[in-house]
This record gives structure tokens, C-alpha cells and sequence, in this order.
């Protein structure tokens, strides 16, 4: 099984809210991050990850909408990083060195995000808010 990077991880890696991360996420579906039921946390893998960049990326350089811009980037991460639209409009990124900037981001992202708290939480002893 691939490796699978957590909300926080990737966030970090992507320059992104972690809080807007997840939101997006609950809303759109992305190849390459599973998601099961309520509780269980997301795992995203390289792939989900590229996608997002992309889909980042044409967010910020062209303002298209996150819809919009997740379908182009599902579409661009497995050809070779080329769109032509309909009208013939071709949109070209560099998808080798987006890849390689992003697996240097993540290698980074994982050494500074926190780590996910596992278990029950502990029992309030003292009958307190806190």
C-alpha cells in the first residue's frame, strides 16, 4: 500500500488551511484520498496529493472555481500535465517539477506536523471545563 499523509501533513505541504483542506475534501471527491465514514480520518496519497496541488494551482493562477479546477487537475495528473479544452484552449504545467516540489514540501511537512491523537481522550478527573 502506498503512503498516505494526514489533513495537517498535507496542508502544510500545500500551503493551505487545514481547516479549508478538509472542507474542500468533504465536498468534492479526489482520486487518490480515501475517506471512509465519520471518524476515521482521511488518508491522502501521492496522487490525491498531486491532484490538489494542481487543482491549488489553477485556483491561484487562474481563478477558476475549486470544482472546476479539482476536474481539470484529475484530468491533467494522468496526461502528462496538458488540458485542451473543447474550444481548443491547451493549459501546459510542468508536471515532473510540480511533483518534485511537492515531495520536497512533504518531506518537510511531515518533520513539523503534528501527529494525530490516537486512543480515548483522557477523563476529565476534576468535573471541570478546562
Amino acid at each position: 500500500m502506498p503512503r498516505a499523509y494526514t489533513i495537517a501533513t498535507a496542508a502544510l505541504a500545500l500551503g493551505l488551511p487545514a481547516k479549508w483542506l478538509d472542507n474542500a475534501l468533504s465536498h468534492n471527491q479526489v482520486r487518490g484520498i480515501h475517506q471512509e465514514r465519520q471518524g476515521v480520518a482521511r488518508r491522502l496519497t501521492i496522487d490525491g496529493l498531486l491532484i490538489l496541488a494542481i487543482a491549488t494551482l489553477l485556483i491561484k493562477e487562474l481563478g477558476v472555481t475549486l470544482a472546476s479546477a479539482l476536474e481539470l487537475a484529475q484530468g491533467m495528473a494522468v496526461s502528462d500535465g496538458t488540458h485542451t479544452s473543447a474550444a481548443g484552449v491547451k493549459i501546459h504545467l510542468d508536471l515532473e517539477a510540480l511533483k518534485a516540489r511537492l515531495l520536497e514540501q512533504l518531506a518537510n511537512a511531515v518533520e513539523i506536523a503534528p501527529s494525530p491523537k490516537r486512543g480515548r481522550p483522557a477523563k476529565n478527573k476534576t468535573g471541570r471545563l478546562e
